[in-house]
């Protein structure tokens, strides 16, 4: 089932990021301002089903207010990305995404991520075995910029004679990684394609957006159907509120709310995850006020989850 056609445009998504967008996190945003859809934190297709596998698997859970929900798997096997899809259909996901935009050089070295654009082959061979594995959900490549204009075109043309329901473009190359200004031209010029190989597909672009004034903006301008955010929830926790001129959040809003995030963390994983992971979300939370640096420092030498709550609370 395509559940990408179903959505109202534009479409919101979450993008996946690793320690970011994890259960917790995603159950934090669908409580205050829930994007259309949303991704888990990327994981790997291989360590599935390796001896890691409890600690992988804790990638995969999700509660029903999360749907339509994504499993973002990584990896360069087809065998082990078949294995992987067949296991998230199991788990009743929405979709399964395969990820071909990753510029992290330990991943690329296991010519996964960003080291299968325009690996042609390769990448058919993945998504045939996907499709086969997991027939019932949707599937979509998420992938970026080639360095090379008229290799980007033909990697897009590829993937979009291919079997699958969207196709998600970080409008950067695997060099740039998150650093210049994201090509949104490049999105349109997709669209444009899309259009004349395979209108079925949707098209999501990300990179750069910070508001959901932003997501109208693009989509109107390059008539993409939906919009990703990643970075920028890290800004803003509520970016999804569908409203042109959001309520400004004051300095309680946004502390109760990573006391809130706190405990549901503490709440979910107890002593299996190290509560310090809750240490990257300070800058999104402590920020604005009077004396917020100092105390995103206390924060961050803190030792103990409890002494963490107290700062927190005291605040």
């Amino acid at each position: 089932a395509n559940f990408w056609k179903n959505l109202k445009k534009p479409i919101t998504a979450l993008a996946p990021m690793d320690e970011v967008t994890d259960y917790v996190f995603r159950e934090i945003i669908s409580e205050i301002a829930k994007p259309d859809v949303l991704f888990t934190e990327f994981t790997s297709a291989d360590a599935l089903f390796s001896n890691g596998h409890r600690r992988i698997a804790r990638n995969l859970e999700y509660t029903e207010r999360q749907r339509p929900i994504v499993a973002q798997l990584w990896g360069a096997t087809p065998e082990s990305l078949e294995e992987a899809a067949k296991y998230v259909q199991e788990l009743r996901f929405d979709g399964v995404d395969i990820n071909m935009g990753c510029p992290d050089k330990a991943i690329m070295k296991r010519s996964s991520g960003a080291a299968l654009i325009n690996n042609q082959p390769l990448v058919g061979e993945i998504i045939s075995e996907v499709r086969k594995a997991a027939p019932d959900i949707s599937l979509s490549i998420k992938t970026r910029l080639d360095k090379n204009p008229d290799l980007t075109k033909d990697w897009f043309s590829f993937l979009l004679s291919s079997d699958i329901d969207a196709l998600i473009i970080h409008a950067r190359t695997a060099k740039a990684m998150s650093k210049g200004k994201a090509d949104w031209e490049e999105i349109g010029r997709a669209v444009e394609l899309r259009d004349k190989i395979n209108p079925k597909v949707t098209i999501i672009g990300n990179g750069d957006v910070k508001s959901y004034k932003e997501i109208l903006e693009k989509h109107n301008k390059y008539n993409v159907d939906g919009i990703m955010i990643g970075r920028g929830i890290l800004q803003n926790p509520w970016v999804f509120e569908k409203s042109e001129n959001p309520q400004t959040k004051t300095k309680s809003d946004y502390v109760s709310l990573f006391l809130r995030h706190a405990e549901l963390f503490h709440e979910k994983w107890g002593e299996s995850k190290n509560f310090a992971i809750l240490k990257k979300f300070a800058k999104m939370y402590i920020k604005g006020f009077k004396g917020s640096a100092e105390l995103r420092q206390e924060l961050m030498l803190t030792k103990s989850y409890d002494r963490f709550k107290d700062i927190l609370n005291d605040i």
